[in-house]
C-alpha cells in the first residue's frame, strides 16, 4: 500500500474536500478520488462519507486514521534522519498554539530558527489549550504550546512563567490600588474567555476560593479587553496578551502574584524528529533574551 494514498487521505481528512485537497496537492480532482477508492478497496470498508457540507470520516475512517498518521510521521523522521545524514536539512514541522504565544514568542523564535534551518516547512495550528491537546493525540501537530500541567502522557518541556493579572477599566475604583485582593472582586461581574481557553482564569478564581458573577463569555481575549474597557465587567488575563495593547484598562496583581506556567508538549513518539529537537533548542535559546514589559500600574498601556 502506498504511502501517497496515505498523504492524500489524511490532506482530504484535513481540509474537508476532495477539491481542496487536489488544489493544494497539485491533483486532479478525478485522481484524488481514485486514490481514495483504491484505499477503500483495500482495507475493505468506506474510508469517506460524502454530504454537501464536505467530506468527513467514517467510525471505520477514524479508527485506522491515528495508524496511518503515525506511518507518516515515521516517513517524515526517516526523510528528515536520512537527509540529515548527507548534510541537508528538509522536513516539516506542524506547531499547535494560541493567540498570545503566536503574537509574542512565535514570530521571533521562527525568524531565527528559519535563518539557521531554511529549508524546513513551519506549518501552524492555532486553537485554545483542548484543540492543542487534541491534536497531539491525534497526531495531526508534532508538538504544541500549552499551559502546564497538561495530560501525563505528554512528554514537556517547561519554558517560561507568565503572570496572570487583573484587569479593571480606567476609574474603576481598584485601578489606583497597588494589587488587588480576591474578596474585592469575589461579586464584580467578570468577563470570562470561552471554555477551552478559560482554563488559567478558572485555576486562578479555585485558588482565590471565589465565584464571581458571570455576564458574559467572550472567545477572543481582545473582545475581552474592549469589553472591560466598556465597563462591562473585569477579568483575569495573562501578562503576555497585554503587551503592546493600546487600550487605556488598567492592570493589576493579584495579591498572591498568580502566573501560569507556559511549555511545549510532544507525543514522546515525536520527540525523536531531527527537525523537531532543533525547533525546540532554538524556542529555549531565543527565550533568555525575552523579557515582557511591566504591565502592572495605574493606567498601564
Amino acid at each position: 500500500m502506498s504511502l501517497i494514498k496515505y498523504e492524500i487521505l489524511q490532506r482530504v481528512v484535513e481540509l474537508g474536500s476532495l477539491t481542496k485537497a487536489a488544489e493544494v496537492l497539485g491533483l486532479t480532482q478525478s485522481g484524488v478520488s481514485h486514490a481514495i477508492r483504491s484505499l477503500e478497496s483495500e482495507f475493505g470498508f468506506s474510508l469517506l462519507s460524502r454530504s454537501r457540507s464536505g467530506v468527513k470520516l467514517t467510525d471505520n475512517g477514524q479508527r485506522v486514521l491515528k495508524y496511518i498518521r503515525d506511518m507518516l510521521l515515521v516517513q517524515e523522521q526517516l526523510k528528515q534522519e536520512v537527509s540529515l545524514i548527507n548534510g541537508i536539512e528538509i522536513g516539516t514541522i506542524r506547531i499547535g498554539t494560541f493567540t498570545s504565544i503566536s503574537m509574542q514568542w512565535l514570530p521571533g523564535i521562527i525568524r531565527q530558527f528559519l535563518s539557521q534551518h531554511p529549508n524546513i516547512e513551519i506549518k501552524l495550528y492555532e486553537g485554545d489549550y483542548h484543540e492543542i491537546e487534541e491534536w497531539l493525540l491525534n497526531g495531526e501537530i508534532d508538538l504544541g504550546f500549552v499551559s502546564l500541567p497538561t495530560m501525563d502522557s505528554f512528554h514537556i518541556i517547561p519554558l517560561r512563567r507568565d503572570r496572570m493579572l487583573c484587569v479593571v477599566p480606567p476609574g474603576h475604583p481598584l485601578a489606583s490600588q497597588p494589587y488587588v485582593r480576591y474578596s474585592q472582586i469575589a461579586d464584580i461581574p467578570f468577563i470570562m474567555p470561552k471554555e477551552g481557553s478559560d482554563y488559567d482564569v478558572r485555576r486562578v478564581l479555585r485558588k482565590g476560593r471565589i465565584k464571581p458573577p458571570v455576564p458574559f463569555q467572550a472567545s477572543d481575549d481582545y473582545a475581552i479587553i474592549a469589553m472591560v474597557e466598556n465597563g462591562l465587567g473585569i477579568s483575569i488575563l495573562p501578562e503576555m496578551i497585554l503587551q503592546a495593547r493600546t487600550s487605556p484598562i488598567v492592570a493589576l496583581e493579584l495579591e498572591d502574584r498568580s502566573f501560569r506556567s507556559l511549555g511545549i508538549a510532544l507525543n514522546t513518539a515525536k520527540s525523536s524528529a531531527p527537525a523537531t529537537k532543533q525547533l525546540i533548542r532554538c524556542a529555549k535559546e531565543w527565550l533568555t533574551g525575552w523579557q515582557p514589559s511591566q504591565q502592572t500600574g495605574s493606567g498601564s498601556t
